[in-house]
C-alpha cells in the first residue's frame, strides 16, 4: 500500500477555485495566509504518511484488546497520537481562549481527508473529540469549558458521544438512560449505551463522555432528552484527575472493520454527570456535534477513495496483464499493463472525477460553514447556514456512498490481488462500510433533505442553491469554452427542479412518496451539486490552461464526469417519477416468498 498527500488538487481546490484567502477578511481568520496554510499542510502530510499510515494496518492485523473493562490500542496507534500532541497540531481548530488556533473548517476539512485516508479508525477517534469539543464550547456552562476544554486542546482528554441503547438506535425518543439531580447540581446517571466509538481506550489520560438520558419529569419522546457530560475521572477544581467516575466498558464488539477503533458497550451505575444547554433541550446540543461529524465522516468517504485510487491506479500501471484492444501498446513488454484497457480506465476515471468533486464541494461546505459563523453582515451568515443545513445531509450521505464503489471498484482493479489481504485493499471496503451507517444511517439523511430540507419554509433551503447555480448557467452559457458544460448542467439543474416540485406535490398527500423517493432525490442532487463544483473548477483550469499539465487533466477528467456520470441525474429521476405505489404494494407477508420466519 502506498499514500501521498495529493498537494496539488489540495492548493487548487482551496486557493484557485475557493480563494480560501478571502477569509483574512474577517477578524479571527487573518493568519489564514496561503503561505501559512501550505506550511501546516506540509506538517500534517509528513505526520499522515509517514506515521498515521503505516499503523493503519497494524490497527486492523492486532486491533483493540479489551480486558478486565479496559481497552489497550497498538503502540503505533500512541505514536501516530503523540505525533500531532508534540507538534501542536491538535489546537488548529480550537478557539485562542483555550489554547487553540482558531483556523477555519474550509481547511479542516482538508486535514481530515488526510487522517481518515492514512488511518480511518483513529481518524473516528480524533474527529469525536472536536465534535464533543463543540458541543461543550456552544452549550456548557462557564465553569465546565474553563475546567475541560483546555485538557482537550492540549490533547490530554478525548470525547464520545453516547446515543445508541439496545432497543433505540435512530429513535431516539425510545431511550431510557436516567438521570436524577443532586444536592450540589450535579446528576446521577444510571442506564447502557451501545455502539459507543472509543468509549474506553489508553490513549489519553481521561474520556469525556457526553450522554443522552432522561430526568424524572421528563416529557415522552424525544422532546424529554437531555444531555450530559460524563468523564471517566472526574476532575478536582484545579483541572487534575480525580476519583474513577462509576462509568465502565462492559465488552467491545467485534466488527467488520474499524478493528483498531474500539467499539463500545457501556454501563452507567450512579455515575456523575454535569447538565449540557437546558434540560429537555439534549438533542439540539448533541446536533451542534453531530452536524459536524457529519461532515468529517463525509471526509472518510473522501480519504479512503483516495487512497484506493492512488493503489488502484499504481497496481493498474504496474500490472502485465493482456493486450490492449488495438494491438500491442508496450511491445517490448510480454503483456500490456491494466491501464491500457478501456474498462479498467472507466473505473480510474469515474473515481479521480468524483473524488476531485467531493473534494470541492466538502470545501464549499466548510466555507459556508465559515461564513456562517464569522461574516459580520447578518443576512450572509444566515444565508451561509441555510445553505449548510441543506448541504450537510448530501455531503455525508453522498461522500460515504460514492467512497464505497469506489474502494470497490478499486479492489475490482487488482483483480483477486484485491481479496488477498496482504495488498491491503480488502482493509478500505471493510473500513469504509460503517460510514454509510453511522452518524444517521445514509437513508435517514436522505429523509432528512427529501422529507424536511425540501419542504421547509415553502423551498427556501433550496434557493440557496439553486439560485447561485442558476446565475452561473445564465453568466456562462454562452462561454465558448465552458459552453459544452454549462448546456448538460442545466439541464440537470432544472431536472432536479421538477423532481423537488413532484416529491414537494406528492409528499403533501402521501408522506410515502418522500420515502419512496428520498434516496434516489440525495443521489440526484448530490451529482447536481457535484457538476456544479465540476464548473467552478472547470472554469479555473479553462483560464490557466496552458501553464502546466494539471489544467489540461482536469479539463479531461470534467469531461468524463458530464460524459458519464452526470446522466445518472436521469435515470434517479425517473425512479422517482414512478412513484410510491409499487414500492408500497406489496404486502409485508409477500416478501418471505414462500419462507418462514419466527413471528411472520
Amino acid at each position: 500500500m502506498r499514500y501521498r498527500v495529493p498537494k496539488r488538487d489540495y492548493e487548487f481546490v482551496l486557493r484557485e477555485v475557493m480563494d480560501i484567502e478571502q477569509l483574512t477578511q474577517y477578524p479571527d481568520y487573518e493568519e489564514v495566509t496561503w503561505e501559512t496554510l501550505q506550511m501546516i499542510t506540509d506538517q500534517v502530510a509528513e505526520i499522515a504518511e509517514d506515521i498515521w499510515f503505516p499503523s493503519n494496518q497494524v490497527g486492523d492485523r492486532v486491533g483493540a484488546k479489551f480486558r478486565d473493562g479496559e481497552v489497550t490500542l497498538p503502540p503505533e496507534f500512541h505514536d501516530a497520537v503523540n505525533a500531532f500532541r508534540d507538534t501542536g497540531l491538535v489546537t488548529l481548530f480550537a478557539h485562542p481562549e483555550y489554547g487553540g488556533m482558531g483556523f477555519p473548517t474550509a481547511f479542516e476539512v482538508m486535514c481530515d481527508e488526510m487522517m481518515c485516508a492514512t488511518n480511518m479508525a483513529l481518524a473516528t477517534m480524533t474527529g469525536l473529540v472536536k465534535g464533543a469539543y463543540r458541543c461543550i464550547h456552544q452549550y456548557g456552562s462557564e465553569e465546565l469549558k474553563a475546567l475541560y476544554l483546555p485538557k482537550m486542546v492540549k490533547g490530554k482528554w478525548s470525547g464520545t458521544m453516547c446515543l445508541t441503547e439496545a432497543h433505540c438506535g435512530t429513535d431516539l425518543g425510545l431511550l431510557r438512560t436516567k438521570a436524577v439531580e443532586q444536592e450540589d447540581g450535579s446528576y446521577h446517571l444510571n442506564g447502557e449505551k451501545i455502539f459507543i466509538t472509543g468509549g474506553e481506550h489508553d490513549l489519553t489520560e481521561n474520556i469525556l463522555h457526553l450522554v443522552l438520558a432522561r430526568l424524572p419529569d421528563a416529557p415522552k419522546g424525544v422532546k424529554g432528552i437531555s444531555l450530559f457530560l460524563v468523564p471517566k475521572f472526574i476532575p478536582t477544581g484545579d483541572g487534575n484527575l480525580g476519583e474513577r467516575n462509576s462509568i465502565r466498558a462492559l465488552s467491545i464488539e467485534e466488527k467488520m472493520g474499524c478493528k483498531g477503533s474500539p467499539t463500545c458497550v457501556i454501563a452507567l451505575e450512579e455515575a456523575q454527570g454535569w447538565l449540557i444547554g437546558e434540560p429537555n433541550r439534549g438533542l439540539r446540543a448533541m446536533f451542534s456535534m453531530m452536524n459536524h461529524e457529519r461532515l468529517g465522516v463525509a471526509m472518510e468517504g473522501v480519504g479512503v477513495g483516495e487512497v484506493a485510487y492512488q493503489n488502484g491506479l499504481a497496481y493498474a500501471l504496474d500490472r502485465l496483464q493482456g493486450r490492449d484492444l488495438k494491438g500491442a501498446r508496450y511491445p517490448e513488454q510480454e503483456a500490456d499493463p491494466l491501464i491500457v484497457h478501456p474498462d479498467i480506465r472507466r473505473m480510474l476515471l469515474r473515481s479521480k472525477s468524483l473524488i476531485e468533486g467531493m473534494r470541492c464541494l466538502t470545501v464549499w461546505t466548510g466555507m459556508s460553514i465559515d461564513r456562517s459563523l464569522k461574516d459580520p453582515d447578518e443576512a450572509t451568515r444566515e444565508a451561509n447556514g441555510e445553505l449548510v443545513e441543506l448541504l450537510t445531509p448530501i455531503v455525508k450521505a453522498l461522500c460515504t456512498d460514492l467512497g464505497c464503489e469506489i474502494a470497490n471498484d478499486m479492489l475490482q482493479v487488482y483483480g483477486g490481488h484485491g481479496y488477498i489481504r496482504e495488498h491491503g485493499m480488502e482493509q478500505l471496503v471493510r473500513d469504509l462500510r460503517i460510514a454509510p451507517i453511522w452518524e444517521g444511517t445514509n437513508g435517514i439523511q436522505a429523509l432528512d433533505l427529501a422529507g424536511r430540507k425540501l419542504p421547509r419554509d415553502m423551498g427556501r433551503l433550496l434557493r440557496r442553491f439553486f439560485h447561485p447555480a442558476l446565475e452561473f448557467v445564465e453568466a456562462h452559457r454562452d462561454d465558448p469554452d465552458l459552453g459544452e458544460f454549462v448546456e448538460p448542467f442545466a439541464k440537470g439543474l432544472r431536472g432536479l427542479q421538477k423532481t423537488s416540485m413532484f416529491l414537494a406535490q406528492k409528499g403533501l398527500g402521501n408522506p410515502h412518496e418522500i420515502g419512496a423517493g428520498a434516496t434516489d432525490y440525495l443521489r440526484q442532487f448530490g451529482l447536481v451539486a457535484l457538476g456544479y463544483m465540476w464548473l467552478q473548477m472547470l472554469k479555473v483550469a479553462f483560464a490557466k490552461r496552458g501553464d502546466e499539465e494539471f489544467y489540461e487533466y482536469k479539463l479531461v477528467t470534467g469531461r468524463y464526469f458530464f460524459e458519464r456520470v452526470f446522466p445518472e441525474t436521469i435515470s434517479r429521476a425517473v425512479a422517482i417519477s414512478a412513484g410510491a405505489k409499487t414500492m408500497m404494494a406489496m404486502p409485508d407477508a409477500g416478501f418471505t416468498g414462500g419462507y418462514r420466519f419466527s413471528g411472520s
